[in-house]
């Protein structure tokens, strides 16, 4: 509908919007299709950060380097991609060149602006350098520090909206639990995470892999 208005920022927000929720939840396959419609049609910052978060996810590390060498490039003044979009690109590049040092170093700069919100209305990716610094912590095995993290997008639902993040970081905080050896803590996180998820496909690479964790509590 947006695209049959001429509205094309709009819909390349809500293709870059469906492209970061598919790489979060493990469909690679169609972040990347997503992604790829996203920057057809908009070069814009927040567009292009949602694609580019979204092909970070999904393994195309050399295409989200260089989208996000471009941003730099193109938005050298702009604080919402030099303090947040930046440094959270950067943190899940590192991460998934399994170095979560580096990851967390390239998320400190964004300490102080984490909690700001783009003005964009139909793509606001917000709370992003939480979330990727809670999945360092993960990746370092800092139960105690990754559960802080997720804490944080818990405690702010006013600032996630609907986010996908905002029911990822259930499923964050009992995989933190689970670190720290708090079982009872663990089962309540994840049982609050598959609640919310309950009319889910069961076929969603991340449900299955959460309830295989389940399992094993």
């Amino acid at each position: 509908m947006a695209e049959q208005a001429d509205q094309k920022e709009t819909a390349a927000g809500y293709s870059a919007d469906a492209a970061l929720r598919e790489a979060l939840v493990g469909n690679s396959a169609e972040a990347k299709r997503y992604a790829n419609t996203a920057l057809e049609l908009s070069h814009g910052r927040d567009v292009q950060f949602g694609a580019t978060l979204a092909f970070a996810l999904s393994g195309e590390a050399a295409e989200a380097q260089k989208l996000t060498d471009d941003l730099a490039k193109r938005f050298p003044e702009d604080t919402e991609v030099q303090f947040n979009y930046l440094p959270s690109l950067r943190a899940q590049l590192a991460l998934a060149r399994n170095e979560p040092s580096a990851a967390i170093n390239a998320l400190q700069i964004a300490s102080p602006y984490e909690f700001g919100v783009p003005n964009q209305a139909a793509f606001a990716p917000t709370f992003y350098p939480v979330y990727i610094r809670g999945q360092t912590y993960i990746a370092e095995k800092n139960g105690p520090a990754a559960a802080s993290e997720f804490q944080k997008i818990l405690d702010h639902r006013g600032i996630v909206f609907n986010e996908l993040i905002g029911a990822l970081a259930h499923l964050g905080l009992a995989r933190a639990y689970t670190l720290q050896g708090d079982g009872a803590k663990a089962r309540a996180a994840y049982n609050d995470f598959f609640a919310l998820w309950k009319t889910a496909d069961s076929e969603v690479p991340l449900l299955k892999q959460a309830k295989a964790e389940y399992a094993k509590l």
